[in-house]
């Protein structure tokens, strides 16, 4: 899957450098007034291509903070095999970009990733098991469930 949308981003990237150039050739202020705004939007579509969003190897991730949004508890995630789990997990889901989040109030489990050296890696909200916002977006699922359900246990079990 990874090669496959290296190879798409290359070949969209190449395309709309070759019709820039052309565009730019031509020296017509009517076609630049067009093609600009469509290579914009061509460059934008691409970031609904699926994609994964996590990659991060799980030895270096240190903790994982989760203030779950619905009760206002704060949990450390920092046992091994539970980083392992949760890292694991959201490296093999594949995510849709959806609709805009801004706007929208309330959410799950705010989840914020820490290395080693507690630099924070990653920070999303896993709104459920299906589901993630990030960077301003909801994010779908394609491929695999997220861990909410284990993230859930945790927060009950406790620290």
């Amino acid at each position: 899957m990874a090669i496959q949308l290296l190879i798409g981003y290359v070949f969209v990237v190449i395309v709309m450098a070759l019709l820039l150039f052309w565009l730019i050739k031509r020296k017509k202020f009517r076609i630049l007034l067009i093609g600009i705004p469509i290579l914009l939007i061509i460059g934008f579509a691409c970031t609904y291509i699926p994609h994964k969003i996590v990659n991060i190897e799980p030895t270096k991730v240190s903790k994982i903070a989760i203030f779950d949004g619905n009760s206002g508890d704060f949990f450390e995630v920092t046992a091994r095999t539970d980083i392992n789990h949760i890292i694991n997990n959201l490296n093999d889901v594949t995510f849709q970009k959806g609709k805009a989040s801004y706007g929208y109030l309330g959410y799950r489990f705010n989840t914020k990733i820490f290395d080693q050296e507690g630099e924070l890696l990653k920070e999303l909200i896993i709104n459920s098991d299906d589901t993630i916002r990030y960077k301003g977006f909801y994010y779908q699922s394609v491929d695999s469930i997220l861990p909410y359900d284990y993230i859930d246990k945790l927060m009950k079990i406790g620290p």
